[in-house]
């Protein structure tokens, strides 16, 4: 099973199965999360995943659909893990920088998400969806 943690160790975790998409986000709340021009994320059911060491630290924050969305954390060293946007119905997204498994970590991008608040040195990844969720459908 793909397994993950924290920088510090403090927190461990596995999740079975395949992700039911993948995506890099370049929302501004992702952004700033995450310290980084984006967020790149697994996104897996939530019964998936499974906290094997240590427990989250958590901060819900209503996100463009009006939902909260659950960012979890490493309480001891601050490592950004996993949110759950409410909207999305029983999915987590995890932080792919968080996985163990390079191999894993270096995965297809199906969607890139909030394409509207894209950093103008990041370029689009050829053969991904591009949506900028702003408009609720495909890029233009």
């Amino acid at each position: 099973m793909p397994s993950g943690s924290c920088i510090c160790g403090e927190v461990a975790y596995e999740f079975a199965g395949n992700p039911v998409t993948t995506a890099v986000c370049h929302c501004t709340d992702c952004q700033k999360w995450g310290g980084s021009g984006f967020s790149t994320n697994l996104a897996v059911p939530n019964d998936a995943l499974k906290i094997n060491k240590g427990a989250l630290s958590t901060f819900a924050r209503k996100g463009s659909s009006g939902k909260d969305h659950i960012l979890s954390f490493c309480g001891t060293c601050g490592t950004s893990l996993f949110s759950e946007p409410l909207s999305l119905g029983g999915v987590t997204l995890i932080k792919t920088g968080t996985l163990d498994d390079v191999a894993v970590r270096d995965f297809g991008v199906a969607n890139e998400l909030f394409v509207k608040d894209r950093l103008s040195f990041a370029t689009a990844v050829a053969g991904a969806t591009q949506l900028r969720l702003d408009l609720g459908g495909p890029e233009a």
